[in-house]
Formats: C-alpha cells, structure tokens, sequence
C-alpha cells in the first residue's frame, strides 16, 4: 500500500474515496459547512450519527470535489483509540467492499484528537494506517477465480493507495506514523496469512521457511533445527506431540540484535501447532478446521520480531518457536504414557489434546538456560477455557511479575489487542498432580486456563520475570463471527507494544 502525506486543499484531493472523520460533538457546527465546501447536500447528515465506524457514502456532482464519492466517518461520542481504529477498519472495509483501490482521509482535525484522546499525531496517524490495514485485509491467494463469471476489471486488488491530508504543522509527525503503521500493519498482514493456511499448506518446516525469508530480508538470524537435532537435545515434549504425524517438526530459533547496547534481553515463545487434530485424544469434527489456527503463537512472534527489527527497536530480542502438527497416527503418544521434556522433568500424559503446553515446555526452559533472557514471555492458542472466560475479543494472561503484568495490560490498552490478567495461585497446581511422574498435562475441567499456566510455570526454571498469554479467543475469527472470518493477527501488535516498553 503506498502512503503519501499531503497539504493540499481538500477539494483538490483526487481520490476515489475520500472519508471526512467526525465525532458526535462536532456534527452540529462543523459538518454542514465543511459539506457545503465540497458542494454536498447537509441532508445526508440527517442519516449519520458519527457513532465509531459508522460509514454515509454521498456521491458529489458540484464540481467543487475531486473526489468521486465522499464518506462522512464516525468517531463515537468521546472518542478513544479504539474507536479511532474501528473508523479505519470500518473506511478501508468499506472501500474493498466497493472494489475501490485508492482512498483519502482528512486529517485535517488530528491535532484536536491528539488533546481528546491524549495520544500524539504519529501515534494516532500508525493507528489509523494499520487499522486500514487490517480493514481491507482478505485472504484470497487459494481462490483460483474459475468460477467468478465477472470480467477481471472489475475485481479488487484491495487498496493500493492511502492518502492522508493533513496541515502543515503536522507533515513530519503523520509520516513517521505513517512508515509505523506501514511496517506493523505489513506485519500483521503476514502473522494472518499464516494462521489462515490449511494445513496441507502450512506444515513446521513451512513457518521454519517464513522465519528464514523474513530474517534474510530484515537483517535479524534465524536458526532452524530439524529432527535429528530436536532428538539431540532431548526435547521430549516436542517429539512425544509429533509421534503421530507424518510430517517432522521444527524448532525454530529468531534473534534480533540492534546495533545499540540494549537494555533487556527478551524471549519470546510462540506456539506453533500447524493443525491440531487434538491426537488420540480426538476432538470433535465440528468446526475442527479452523484448528489450522492453532499456530497463531509462533505467527505473532515472527509477525512482532520482523516488525522490532523494522523499526530497530532497541531491545535484544530472542524468538523461539517448537513447530508440529498434532495428528492421531499409528505412532502416536497415548494418553497416560510418560515423556520425559529437555528440563529432565517427566509428564503424564493425561490428554493428548493438551499438546501445546507439551511443546512449549521444551521451548520455554531451553529459551531460559541458552539465553538467561531478562523477561520470557510466551504466548498461545493454549485452552477453549479462556474462551469460555473471556469470549473471543480478550486474551487471558499470567505472569509472577506485576511490573511485568503492568506493562503488558497497558501494551494491550495501547494497542487494542486487549488482556485480562488472571490468577497463578499454587493452590491451582493441586491440580496437576500426577501419581506416575512429576507432573500431569491436565487438570481437568475446572479453572483449565489456570492450570495450563501452572504447569508452564514449572518449566520456567524458577525466571522472575514471566507471562504467559493464552490467545485462543482473539486469534481467530470463526465463521459468522463478522464480515471477515480467520485469522486477526492478535498478538503482533500487542507484544510490540511490549518490547516498547521494554526498550
């Protein structure tokens, strides 16, 4: 998408579709006149409320609009950054709705939101770019076109160009959000791409492949280890979950240096199951397709770790991700079978659904002995409880660290990709309790986000300053869920947001 800042008079602004953004408070006395500027009939207001998102489209026939088509671009009643997102979302939607490829803003007003909002003009300009983003993101690349009998001009490429009108005083700040928004929308764009491959397109050694050209394109090293290697190191909860596939997994290995001494070292640990089939532990056939999802984790810590490098964040930054897809073969693990994970620590086997927590075990105490990282941070499509908890906007998390559990709460605020903080209290690892080995991998029904915490937290090697973030509402869409189904890319913008903090 290509970005341009302009001074130039609105009329003049040549656009297919030009968004004119308003909050209930200013309708009264600001639109009519800004309207009759444009040679459009204020009737149209009497159909807009401003409410956030809410799009009138009026098609101008004055002479006075280069615009072709002209839409009047809620903002809600006091309006937030959320509500400053879902305009974007809402414009940018609506204009691949349309099949129309360039579109313009006016942000003429951005320095009175900076003061309601309370955010600067380059943090709202990347909000609104990435939300436009995210608004015009579909995922077409394995529709062949065979049945669609329009001619090829009519179709959308999707939005090509974004034109932002601002005043002068406000140029160098709109397009540093501008080159922000660019980079994490770009990089959301490809955490979801990810997630909404099938699994017969997207296997361990496929996101290995992503990690790599990522890496080689933005400067940070990626090392993949393969089977062989994975047996080396004795990493027992990764290889007990791919026993039953035929594919051989991955542990993938992502690190980012600035070129500045950085004041923390971060691990990141992302989930990267590419289909969960739940194993013997078989899960029920409905809607068991939307577990190609079920790597969403290791998308937004590649989509996060290439967007810091992008940015030269100056953090150190380390990304692990143990990469498999959970199928029910003739070689797979039972349940009550025993592994032992590279920790040394055994695990009974109590369910082989619940696998994700088994391969970031690995991940986890391999991240904390190699790196000795200041924070650890992983995050997964970890339990259906959570959704049960939170529902499918808020993702769940935990961490033994409140400055840590701050940072990340406000970094969700920020962002719009919002986290609850639940409990880890010991009384929750009665739970997990085995009588064969050290530890079970379920808990049974009751609290089972809580439980899959507690056991990750025993794999941690006693860090002080960890979290754990359970994804599995926000990470995907289901069907009949909105406009858009599939992968949301949560999780990207959330963790950078975090390593901000952090730098």
């Amino acid at each position: 998408m290509k970005i341009t800042v302009t001074t130039s008079d609105l009329a003049g602004v040549d656009s297919a579709f030009l968004a004119l953004p308003f909050s209930s408070g200013e309708l009264e006395k600001e639109a009519a006149p800004r309207l009759a500027a444009l040679g459009i009939d204020a009737q149209v207001l009497k159909d807009f409320k401003a409410e956030a998102g809410e799009i009138v489209v009026s098609y101008g026939e004055s002479g006075k609009c280069s615009a072709s088509r002209v839409a009047l671009l809620g903002l809600g009643e006091t309006v937030t950054l959320d509500d400053w997102r879902k305009a974007a979302r809402s414009f940018a939607s609506r204009a691949v709705e349309m099949k129309i490829e360039s579109i313009a803003v006016d942000f003429s007003g951005i320095e009175v939101l900076v003061v309601t909002i309370g955010q600067s003009v380059a943090t709202l300009v990347a909000a609104f770019v990435e939300g436009c983003y995210g608004g015009s993101y579909r995922f077409d690349r394995l529709k062949s076109g065979k049945l669609d009998k329009k001619e090829s001009g009519e179709s959308s490429k999707g939005i090509c160009e974004l034109l932002l009108r601002v005043t002068a005083g406000a140029v160098a700040k709109s397009e540093e959000g501008a080159a922000e928004g660019r980079i994490v929308g770009a990089c959301q764009k490809m955490a979801r791409d990810l997630v909404n491959l099938p699994g017969n397109y997207l296997q361990a050694v496929d996101i290995a492949k992503a990690a790599e050209d990522s890496g080689k394109t933005y400067g940070y090293e990626v090392t993949v280890f393969h089977k062989h290697e994975i047996e080396a190191l004795g990493m027992g909860g990764l290889l007990a979950v791919n026993k039953g596939s035929h594919y051989p997994p991955t542990f993938i290995i992502l690190e980012y240096k600035p070129k500045e001494k950085a004041k923390n070292v971060v691990a990141l640990v992302g989930k990267g199951v590419t289909f969960d089939s739940g194993g013997i532990s078989l899960k029920p056939s409905e809607n068991m397709g939307e577990m190609k999802s079920d790597m969403s984790g290791a998308a937004s810590v590649l989509g996060a770790i290439e967007a810091a490098a992008r940015l030269r964040l100056p953090v150190h930054i380390i990304g692990l991700i143990p990469a498999t897809d959970n199928m029910p073969g003739p070689t797979a693990q039972r349940p009550g079978d025993v592994i032992t994970t590279y920790s040394g620590i055994t695990v009974e086997v109590g369910n082989t659904d619940a696998e994700g927590r088994l391969i970031l075990a690995d991940a986890l105490t391999y991240g904390k002995e190699k790196y000795q990282p200041d924070v650890i941070i992983d995050i997964a499509t970890l339990t259906g409880a959570c959704i049960v908890a939170l529902g499918y906007s808020v993702a769940g998390f935990f961490s033994n660290n409140d400055k840590l559990a701050d940072a990340i709460f406000q970094a969700g605020e920020h962002s719009g990709e919002k986290v609850w903080r639940l409990p880890l209290w010991d009384l929750y690892a009665e739970q997990i309790k085995s009588d064969v080995a050290d530890v079970n991998n379920t808990g049974g029904r009751g609290a089972g986000t809580v439980t899959a915490a507690k056991f990750l937290e025993k794999f941690i090697d006693g860090h002080k300053n960890w979290a754990h973030i359970d994804i599995a509402g926000p990470s995907f869409a289901p069907k009949g869920a909105g406009k858009v189904n599939g992968g949301t890319g949560f999780g990207v913008s959330l963790l950078l947001e975090v390593l901000k903090k952090l730098a």
